[in-house]
């Protein structure tokens, strides 16, 4: 039934009384509103105050603030969880690290947004170790953090970890005998097994399946109830090791941590790894701050490769992030190679670490290195050559045997060209870049610009024939071909990287870095243009060099054969064909020593624009004895300065280069990127 109409001269003495309604119910709402947020903003009644460290990339707010703990959150704040906090009129992302009953601000706390996730994902020892290497590295720990903690993943976290399956136990007297001939290696994996914590630098013969080796150490760890943390170069590594660990311990064991796995994957593991769900860990460099529980071992392989050096600040190294975990957690240590670097070599010196190697009698037994062109310097020709006579030997006997392994430095065709009569380098007309080949059947262009250069003629002396005398990986595996008709070349560089081979009889063309492991190990390997690299300008070059060389050596099978071209009277490549890496990196200390130069003394480079540059030397509060090598023009409008002290002011050195970012960022000055220990200058 419709109601009747109200007659309108009654509506004017309505409408006050609507009104009034109107505004007590809106009154009414805003009053139970502001009871319901006071009743949420009531402190917790247990440690009210909450630490954060605030994600602000600016030195002078590195630390931590505080916050008040809201009631309603007082359960799932816990230190180590993500938290949104209000920072600068802004909310801002950040890690609980603590909660404490009182505050040194003197006023009201302003109380925590929300917490993000209750998932503790900051473990203690991470958080302190994020300090340490902050101070070390003259860097803020939000960036250390943004390294240390993967993106959160919602639908991953929601999911439980399942626990590891039942351990069928070690077998030491398996990986005692796998470490024969790397000595005390027996004796190592016992006092794992006991719960010690022995620190070795291990230098390992060729030949060697190093990550079955690193698996026997990790399964004595865990025999003793501890975890192990190994981190490798790269993805490749991280396979073998993880097979290697899948063999020794059995599936479900372990986690591998790298990038290429995904977010959700990568999340995923570090969750089970945070957990307590899995207490081994595999991974690359970002693998080093996996928070693994009772953490036992530390394990870095070939820590001279520069994968190993994080490109972005603070540019921590994972050597010296796994050596401060070591020290912090009081864990043993394992740093390996198939080569020693000057920073191992100082490890032994100090006393930090003992010395695991293969005794002369073994080495020999494994592999023989020799140099070619040697036998061959009554052939003017033949010591000009770059596959000498006895390289085509060496391949004509090995690849009836199975595979050989041809490692060359360049990557492509014919990555530099030159004037076939007067050697003069063939450069573009437009940029004057370097002219090179793509292909056979290509004509030549430049480098930088891209403009093809068909009708190239010689600036000095007029002469249009091109000569390569740096060839790349591709040529290299076309003439191969030619030589040897009816056997199949492979390439392995560059985006097109071959994990592993077959043993049947095959060339394989590999860059540095991207040799394949062959399943029997090659008959033969063989080194071209040794020159190249150690024609590098580089504090590491003959390093460097010896690295690559040893690890492309090391793939061959027992009793095989390596060899080399190049200059047989180098140090470097004595050192090869002795397969003294030791002698090598005592030699390379020494020198080091004499010079000043790292590990012996302390470096940092401060880059940016000149001005900036001067002011930051004139901020700088450098150490007694602190030397300033510099400026140095790097182009583009950056110039770069050199600092340097003892050894034994180095930790003043990294408080002075962090003190001097903290007031550059409060005054906001003109950037410039410090970097402590450089891998490279």
């Amino acid at each position: 039934m419709t109601p009747p109409m109200t007659d309108p001269e009654e509506q004017p003495e309505l409408l006050p009384g609507m009104v009034r309604a109107t505004l007590k119910a809106s009154q009414a709402k805003a009053r139970a509103t502001r009871e319901r947020k006071a009743k949420q903003a009531e402190p917790a009644a247990v440690d009210p105050v909450a630490r954060v460290l605030v994600d602000v990339p600016l030195a002078h707010l590195d630390r931590p603030f505080d916050y008040a703990v809201p009631a309603a959150m007082a359960d799932d704040a816990r230190p180590g969880v993500r938290v949104k906090v209000r920072f600068a009129g802004q909310d801002v992302d950040g890690y609980l690290v603590a909660r404490a009953a009182t505050s040194d601000h003197p006023g009201r706390l302003a109380p925590l947004r929300r917490v993000v996730s209750a998932e503790p994902v900051l473990a203690p020892q991470v958080e302190a170790l994020t300090a340490d290497l902050a101070e070390r590295y003259a860097g803020t720990r939000s960036d250390v953090l943004r390294l240390a903690v993967p993106a959160r993943h919602a639908t991953t976290e929601q999911r439980a970890s399942p626990p590891a399956p039942p351990w069928r136990g070690v077998d030491l007297p398996a990986g005692e005998a796998a470490w024969a001939g790397h000595e005390p290696g027996a004796a190592y994996l016992r006092h794992l097994a006991d719960g010690g914590t022995p620190r070795a630098v291990w230098t390992a013969a060729p030949a060697t399946d190093w990550p079955a080796l690193v698996a026997h150490a990790v399964a004595a760890t865990y025999a003793s109830g501890r975890g192990s943390l190994v981190c490798v170069p790269d993805g490749k590594d991280v396979a073998r090791v993880d097979a290697a660990l899948t063999a020794v311990l059995g599936d479900g064991h372990h986690v591998t941590l790298t990038a290429d796995s995904g977010p959700a994957a990568r999340y995923r593991d570090f969750l089970a790894v945070s957990r307590g769900a899995r207490r081994i860990v595999v991974g690359t460099r970002a693998a080093g701050f996996a928070p693994v529980h009772d953490l036992g071992l530390v394990v870095v392989w070939d820590d001279g490769d520069d994968l190993h050096a994080e490109p972005r600040a603070p540019y921590p190294h994972t050597r010296e992030t796994l050596l401060l975990r070591a020290e912090r957690e009081r864990t043993a240590a394992l740093v390996g190679g198939f080569v020693r670097t000057v920073e191992g070599e100082y490890l032994l010196r100090t006393g930090w670490a003992h010395e695991l190697a293969a005794p002369r009698e073994e080495v020999r037994r494994r592999v023989t290195v020799t140099v070619a062109g040697a036998a061959d310097n009554r052939d003017t020709h033949a010591r000009g050559a770059r596959m000498p006579r006895e390289v085509h030997l060496a391949i004509r006997d090995a690849v009836a045997e199975g595979p050989v392994l041809v490692q060359t430095p360049r990557l492509g065709y014919a990555t530099a060209l030159a004037c076939e009569r007067c050697r003069t380098p063939a450069r573009c007309a437009a940029c004057q870049g370097p002219l090179a080949l793509t292909g056979p059947t290509t004509p030549p262009a430049c480098r930088w610009c891209g403009t093809v250069a068909e009708d190239w003629s010689c600036p000095e002396c007029g002469h249009r024939g091109l000569r390569a005398p740096v060839l790349g990986d591709a040529r290299t595996a076309e003439e191969l071909g030619r030589a040897f008709p009816g056997v199949t070349v492979r390439s392995s560089s560059g985006d097109s990287v071959v994990p592993s081979v077959a043993s049947r009889p095959q060339i394989v063309v590999a860059t540095p870095g991207a040799e394949p492991v062959a399943e029997d190990g090659y008959a033969a390997v063989v080194l071209l243009d040794t020159w190249l690299l150690l024609s590098r300008i580089d504090l590491r070059a003959e390093e460097e060099a010896l690295r690559r060389w040893a690890n492309a050596a090391a793939l061959v099978r027992p009793g095989g054969r390596v060899v080399a071209v190049g200059d047989a009277a180098h140090p470097a490549l004595q050192a090869l064909v002795r397969w003294d890496p030791a002698g090598f990196a005592a030699r390379e200390t020494a020198e080091r020593v004499e010079a000043h130069l790292p590990p012996a003394s302390r470096l940092a480079t401060v880059t940016g624009e000149p001005g900036a540059v001067d002011d930051a030397l004139t901020l700088l509060d450098a150490p007694r004895g602190a030397e300033i090598l510099g400026p140095v023009d790097l182009g583009d409008g950056e110039c770069r300065v050199v600092v340097r002290v003892p050894r034994a002011q180095g930790v003043a050195l990294s408080h002075a280069l962090g003190q001097l970012q903290r007031v550059r960022s409060s005054r906001k000055l003109d950037a410039v990127r410090i970097q402590v220990d450089p891998p490279t200058l």
